[in-house]
């Protein structure tokens, strides 16, 4: 009875350390997106009031952690059924990752130019718009996180398979949200420490305050473009023969790396572009009869 219990005790042990290991080389492969999931989710916080930048981060965070909830049983449970699917839904993704970014683009140069010939502001996202945007975004990336982190425990067993994954979803929920809080509230901490008495803590202070303006801006611009890179990357990696053609063209070239994710960025960029010159005159077509539909009424 003792050994028996030894020999489950050592087997869990086991497993347990296989979780840790497979956890760590998955963080490891998925730290790029995990980088541009915190850029962009810092982004859609980018002018909120102070007093909703935490439940904003929260009410996003708790939409995260429900995308794991669906999204850590779906990929266990494709990855045994219909392993093909993988690829064509990362596709998918991708493209409106891409195109969600160019729509951004569009509407900043275009409410731009509105406001400089009719001195008017653009239009600002509502709360709710913001989160709902966030949300679906994350969806997207956490996709990515979790097939990247399924690719690396493929050969583990089921329970080692599941429990990184829900290691994973969770640890990053915490650290990318943990980490959007606190970006969202330096300015804060330099307001805090600026009216400190001794003159060491003020400076600080009134630097972090100064800085803190351009960082959110930096943010806003790398979450913009971390769109083109995740959602190019998706589709390059989703299209065997486009990566091939991108590995083969740079591969001897110097910074080889740097062209190529630069590659993926312009393919996002470019993709992201045609489906926007697509969708935008159809979405007129459709929203038109609409309104006028409710004028009449």
């Amino acid at each position: 009875m003792a050994s028996s219990l030894l020999l489950l005790l050592d087997d869990i042990a086991g497993a347990l350390d296989d979780v840790a290991a497979l956890t760590k080389a998955a963080a490891h492969k998925t730290a790029g997106v995990v980088g541009d999931d915190l850029a962009l989710n810092a982004r859609q916080v980018a002018g909120i009031g102070a007093d909703r930048e935490l439940p904003v981060v929260w009410a996003v965070a708790k939409g995260s952690f429900l995308n794991k909830l669906i999204l850590v049983p779906a990929a266990l449970a494709l990855s045994a059924l219909a392993p093909w699917a993988i690829k064509p839904l990362l596709l998918v993704g991708g493209a409106y990752l891409c195109f969600e970014g160019a729509e951004k683009i569009w509407h900043a140069w275009h409410h731009g130019r509105h406001q400089t010939a009719h001195g008017t502001h653009p239009h600002q996202p509502s709360e709710r718009e913001r989160i709902s945007g966030a949300i679906r975004t994350d969806f997207i990336l956490s996709a990515e996180i979790i097939v990247i982190a399924l690719g690396v425990a493929a050969a583990a067993p089921f329970p080692v398979r599941a429990a990184v994954l829900a290691a994973l979803g969770l640890g990053m929920t915490g650290g990318v949200y943990g980490l959007v809080a606190a970006i969202v509230k330096l300015d804060d901490l330099g307001l805090w420490l600026a009216a400190a008495r001794r003159s060491g803590p003020r400076l600080v202070g009134r630097a972090i305050v100064a800085a803190a303006p351009w960082l959110m801006r930096g943010l806003a611009i790398a979450g913009t473009v971390a769109m083109f890179l995740v959602g190019g990357g998706l589709v390059v990696h989703s299209w065997p023969a486009m990566h091939h053609a991108i590995e083969t063209a740079v591969h001897s070239l110097p910074a080889a790396g740097l062209l190529g994710h630069t590659a993926e960025a312009v393919t996002g960029l470019a993709l992201g572009g045609l489906i926007l010159a697509v969708v935008t005159p159809l979405r007129r077509a459709w929203q038109s009869p609409r309104n006028r539909g409710h004028h009449d009424a």
